[in-house]
């Protein structure tokens, strides 16, 4: 019922509504022998109103109507001060709620009809004694003429409201628009930092017990997986680094590997002691687009890395490049029971298999990732080129 307003807004409303009173209680008014108290009290009634419009549409438009009964009541003829009725109107559907929009659109049929019967019906049964019914034409384009500019202010009044409210709209899909993109750039990053991590520390943990078994029966075995660990624990922090520094520059460049780095990826995994079959066939394209690569590399890092820590046996990788699309397969046994297996991968608080299908789908891809009769297998297919 009250709004807020600022302390401005409060000033220019009081200095209106005095002002208001001054030159309609005053100034311009002319009243009839014996009417000019009672004149000035409803120029007075209808300032207030004027003054409260933006503070409290409804008290205002309840101060106007008693202004504008007791005016009829009394026998006043109409007076400068009634223009105030058009504002509180305008207000009553600017700025009211939705029950005060429409009790401001029935006050402004209600008024017309009061006005018309006021100043046709009631002024001739006061002059003449009577009715005289041969008024009612009269009456009925009074009313029109009236609703027709009452209605007018409250029309400019619901406007007003619409185009406030379709900016509230268009200001709130803007913030909708800027969390989405804000959550999809966290998101992004969160797959960046699982696919960075837990690669690394998947074959960090792999060197290790394969150095901490070999120590006493073969130290150059592991002194070599000691320089494994290293390598892959200091390009793990450098992925990091550029990824922290995409935080905090949101410019900056973050890690972005591509085909070139697939060997490196192989390496590493192999030196886990994963027996790891790769096949590559045929050459890939010319200008394969950078999403489809980082797509390519994303998905078989997570798919090695899960084989890594689930896996058992031989690791099978296929490359198929087509002019149109590429399919990149990663099949390994279970060490797990496959239902387990299947649990674990599909676990909705990690970023495994929902990161591998993500990747694919950004670059319109579709990617399959489950169990099978023969192992675990990870089959997705990425469209290149036009298709892309």
């Amino acid at each position: 019922m009250f709004r807020q307003l600022s302390p401005v807004q409060w000033l220019v409303d009081a200095v209106l509504a005095f002002g208001f009173f001054g030159v309609t209680g005053f100034l311009f008014y002319t009243p009839s022998s014996g009417d000019q108290v009672w004149g000035v009290l409803v120029s007075l009634g209808m300032a207030v109103a004027l003054g409260l419009r933006r503070f409290s549409p409804f008290l205002a438009l309840a101060v106007a109507w008693v202004s504008a009964l007791a005016q009829m009541a009394l026998g006043l003829q109409p007076m400068l001060s009634n223009v105030a009725i058009f504002v509180i109107l305008y207000a009553t559907a600017a700025y009211g709620t939705r029950l005060l929009f429409w009790i401001g659109f029935s006050s402004a049929v209600a008024g017309s009809a009061a006005i018309a019967i006021y100043l046709v019906f009631v002024n001739s049964y006061v002059v003449s004694s009577g009715l005289d019914w041969r008024n009612l034409p009269l009456a009925v384009f009074v009313m029109l003429a009236a609703l027709f500019a009452l209605g007018l202010s409250w029309t400019a009044g619901a406007l007003v409201r619409t185009a406030a409210r379709a900016r509230e709209t268009r200001q709130a899909r803007d913030a909708a628009r800027a969390q989405v993109a804000i959550e999809s750039e966290r998101m992004r990053i969160a797959r960046d930092m699982h696919d960075i991590v837990a690669h690394s520390l998947a074959v960090v943990i792999a060197q290790a017990d394969g150095a901490r078994y070999a120590a006493a029966a073969d130290p150059a075995a592991a002194t070599t997986a000691l320089g494994t660990i290293s390598s892959t624990a200091r390009s793990a922090l450098t992925d990091v680094r550029l990824l922290l520094t995409q935080l905090r520059h949101q410019q900056g460049a973050g890690p972005q590997p591509t085909l070139a780095d697939l060997d490196a990826l192989f390496a590493q995994v192999h030196a886990a002691g994963v027996d790891l079959r790769v096949q590559i066939a045929p050459v890939p394209p010319q200008n394969v687009p950078a999403a489809v690569q980082l797509a390519v590399f994303r998905i078989l890092q997570e798919a090695l890395t899960n084989a890594l820590r689930h896996g058992d046996g031989p690791v099978e990788v296929w490359l198929a490049w087509q002019s149109d699309h590429v399919r990149a397969t990663v099949r390994n046994a279970l060490r797990a029971p496959a239902r387990e297996q299947q649990r674990v991968l599909d676990d909705p608080g990690g970023h495994g298999v929902v990161g591998m299908r993500e990747r694919a789908q950004l670059v319109g891809g579709t990617l399959f990732a489950g169990a099978t009769e023969g192992g675990f297998l990870v089959d997705a297919h990425l469209p290149i080129g036009a298709a892309a």
